[in-house]
């Protein structure tokens, strides 16, 4: 079961099976069955209750369990809690899991549109670093913890390749 936390304030209860291109569960206890079919890799489409929606993900951060949703033209910024979130979260532990990032590297291949930070710079956890363009979508990559920027290695306009490195913290 997850807990969804929607634009910040509204929480969500679901459990959703996913079976091919149908899904069932419970929202907030109340039971769903719908079709979906997925577009690409960042777009879906979804029929509940006789009704259309278009699902297109417009921020994904896997690690942070955060989503930037767009459906039918309205935005959703979604936070996903799962029972070890809450149990961590309840015993005071859920900060242990932060550690200390020292490099980032490009997530996926792309073409470094902007540079939003320069060396020297102190920057917080979430802040804006770069902004990288990669399949026709604007991707920004932000700070992983609250740092110093000590080194520069992307360049605008260049492109970088999967795991190259682009940034470096003092420690």
């Amino acid at each position: 079961m997850y807990s969804i936390i929607v634009n910040g304030d509204k929480k969500i209860k679901t459990t959703l099976n996913l079976k091919e291109n149908t899904f069932e569960g419970t929202l907030n206890d109340l039971f769903v069955k719908g079709d979906f079919i997925k577009i690409n890799n960042y777009q879906y489409h979804i029929i509940y209750q006789e009704k259309s929606y278009t699902v297109d993900i417009i921020k994904l951060n896997i690690e942070e369990k955060k989503m930037l949703l767009k459906i039918n033209s309205i935005k959703f910024d979604i936070n996903l809690k799962d029972k070890y979130d809450v149990l961590l979260h309840n015993l005071g532990l859920d900060n242990l899991a932060d550690k200390k990032i020292n490099e980032i590297k490009a997530p996926m291949p792309g073409l470094v549109l902007s540079i939003l930070i320069k060396e020297g710079d102190e920057v917080k956890k979430g802040d804006s670093l770069i902004i990288l363009e990669a399949m026709k979508m604007e991707n920004i990559i932000k700070s992983p913890t609250d740092g110093i920027i000590k080194k520069i290695n992307a360049i605008k306009g260049i492109a970088v390749e999967k795991n190259q490195l682009l940034i470096q913290f003092l420690l």
